[in-house]
């Protein structure tokens, strides 16, 4: 592997928001690309992970199932893809002697901490789609040694449906939204983490566990007024809201910041501030009618 990405990397997970910006910005940096959807790739099946993998010398699993809520009812099948999945595509890479980046989350965390968690505060998951992911975290550790995991959390992105996009449909719809102001987190724009992701390769970090997150914080409802903001609309119309008046299946952490520290110790720049992914991402869709 080399700091030019002369090499054939294996993404999984293709048809998702993250790799829908990561994809390119591997093939711009000089990597031979294998992107594999869902259709293509079933990480779930140990024989196709192996074979999926063969031949590559960097694979980035950025395969999982998010559906929070659902998991809540279905934990089988989200422990089905987030630790099996990822157990198969470690061992997979492991066997091939590929370096293997697995993408996390923010949700392996209890959410009630008062600082930026760091890399090594201990985990504890408080929903099915946490203990998934974070079941899927220990599994590559154990079984590919030459491994990074790296947490991300809010993601945005053109590839997918996003907070940044219900925000921008609904202004169009609505006089007025309701956005909960009492969870803080990091939003996160999909091509910033791409970036990242490329420059822990080309550095070729040490293995081990890292954040990829924007600098700074906020909660929804500031991110949706500065939403509002960047595109022209009046952000008094989005209102502050309680996540008790909004009940769902899965609980939300109530404090998702995670610390860059593993970063800047390397060192790799982090992202940087939460606002400034903001307005590239709003060049790249349609903005809702003016109100």
């Amino acid at each position: 592997m080399t700091d030019t990405g002369a090499g054939r990397a294996l993404v999984t997970g293709a048809g998702g928001m993250l790799a829908h910006d990561l994809v390119p910005a591997l093939r711009a940096a000089g990597w031979v690309v294998t992107a594999l959807g869902r259709r293509d790739l079933d990480v779930t099946d140990a024989a196709q992970c192996v074979a999926a993998v063969e031949g590559h010398d960097l694979v980035v699993n950025t395969a999982a199932y998010t559906a929070v809520d659902a998991a809540e009812s279905d934990e089988a099948a989200a422990f089905a893809v987030n630790a099996v999945g990822a157990a198969n595509v470690a061992r997979a890479s492991s066997w091939a002697g590929a370096r293997l980046m697995h993408i996390s989350t923010d949700y392996v965390f209890d959410g009630v901490a008062r600082e930026p968690y760091g890399v090594d505060h201990p985990i504890a998951p408080r929903s099915a789609y946490g203990r998934t992911k974070a079941a899927g975290e220990w599994a590559v550790r154990a079984l590919c040694a030459d491994s990074w995991v790296v947490r991300t959390a809010w993601l945005y992105g053109a590839g997918g449906p996003n907070f940044v996009s219900t925000m921008l449909r609904l202004a169009g719809e609505r006089e007025t939204l309701s956005v909960v102001d009492d969870q803080r987190g990091q939003p996160t724009s999909t091509v910033d983490l791409a970036e990242l992701l490329l420059r822990l390769v080309a550095a070729e970090a040490p293995i081990g566990t890292y954040h990829g997150t924007s600098s700074g914080e906020t909660t929804w409802f500031r991110f949706a007024r500065a939403i509002f903001e960047e595109s022209g609309l009046d952000p008094e119309r989005v209102l502050p809201t309680t996540t008790g008046a909004h009940t769902r299946p899965a609980p939300r952490p109530a404090y998702s910041v995670l610390s860059h520290s593993s970063l800047t110790s390397i060192p790799v720049a982090p992202i940087a501030d939460w606002r400034d992914g903001i307005r590239p991402y709003l060049t790249s869709v349609t903005r809702p009618p003016q109100r």
